[in-house]
């Protein structure tokens, strides 16, 4: 039985506030600020600051998470094994993924997987990269779909499919050779993205072609950024995923020489075991071989 302290501490780091996290757990606010401090004595340190706008980790409480985290993900793998030995497939998994990954594919990915299992309850968050990957690694989600991260450790990391980088350009932009961007025409051209995108797969599409940063401006979404190439701002640099149901009078050119973001299935290590985890996993693979099984995602591809 996992200690009620531990869930506590879970919850509160979920919903930030003890008022939200005492109304999950259905008890009182005064239970979930009791079960914190007996935490707090046990440990001989502060878990959380707390301020008139929540609570947020200390140092310390930081520290603790991953391990925390842990041992209530240990419990749940138990509780989902001992289920499955009754013949029972409960649990719950949490996905973690990017904007267009939560559009195109885990409406189908969740609705086939709960026709088959359901029991099992599935949560989703949609975040940025780096946030799924570091959310992965410290126990708070179980699988993501993010880009393939370089060299991080204590996690599993799969490939799972490369998508085109393509340029957005308003509907009268014109490219040299009349069917792929070239250097020569991006010159004195100014590009809107996503700031979580720049440091990326997308960087090197912009320094090969030499667009420098002073020339580059960010935007909050993949529809804002088409919105703002339509409205003559600028040119707006998407992966084909990002473009599957995008609206908005642009043109959709290839780079002359072309590049791909990685898009990644991260796992933790331990979370693999869980068998509503595997199960999922299973699912993703079958879903991107089915739309993509090339395990290359481009336009043409797409709209042939």
């Amino acid at each position: 039985m996992l200690p009620f302290p531990y869930l506590v501490f879970q919850t509160v780091i979920d919903q930030g506030t003890f008022n939200k996290a005492a109304a999950v757990l259905n008890v009182t606010p005064s239970a979930i600020s009791h079960s914190v401090n007996q935490l707090e004595t046990e440990l001989g340190f502060p878990v959380f600051v707390r301020s008139r706008n929540g609570v947020k980790l200390t140092p310390d409480g930081e520290k603790i998470l991953p391990l925390i985290q842990e041992i209530i993900n240990d419990q749940s793998r138990l509780e989902q094994v001992a289920q499955q030995i009754q013949g029972l497939d409960t649990g719950l998994i949490r996905i973690g993924a990017f904007s267009s990954a939560c559009i195109n594919w885990l409406p189908p990915l969740i609705r086939n997987f709960a026709k088959k299992y359901p029991q099992i309850k599935i949560s989703v968050r949609q975040a940025g990269f780096s946030e799924i990957t570091q959310a992965v690694k410290s126990g708070q989600l179980d699988l993501g779909l993010t880009m393939l991260p370089e060299n991080e450790q204590g996690i599993s990391c799969e490939k799972i499919l490369e998508d085109e980088i393509y340029c957005i350009a308003p509907k009268d932009f014109q490219v040299k050779n009349g069917h792929s961007v070239s250097e020569e025409d991006l010159v004195n051209c100014n590009f809107i993205l996503q700031q979580s995108d720049y440091d990326l797969d997308t960087k090197a599409a912009l320094d090969h072609y030499s667009i420098k940063s002073t020339a580059i401006r960010f935007s909050i979404d993949d529809q804002s950024i088409v919105a703002m190439v339509e409205a003559g701002l600028g040119l707006g640099i998407l992966p084909a995923l990002a473009l599957q149901k995008m609206q908005g009078e642009v043109r959709i050119l290839p780079f002359s020489t072309p590049f791909y973001r990685k898009i990644a299935l991260v796992t933790s290590n331990q979370q693999r075991l869980a068998p509503s985890s595997r199960q999922m996993i299973k699912n993703v693979h079958e879903l991107i071989r089915r739309q993509h099984p090339g395990g290359r995602l481009t336009m043409e591809a797409e709209n042939a």
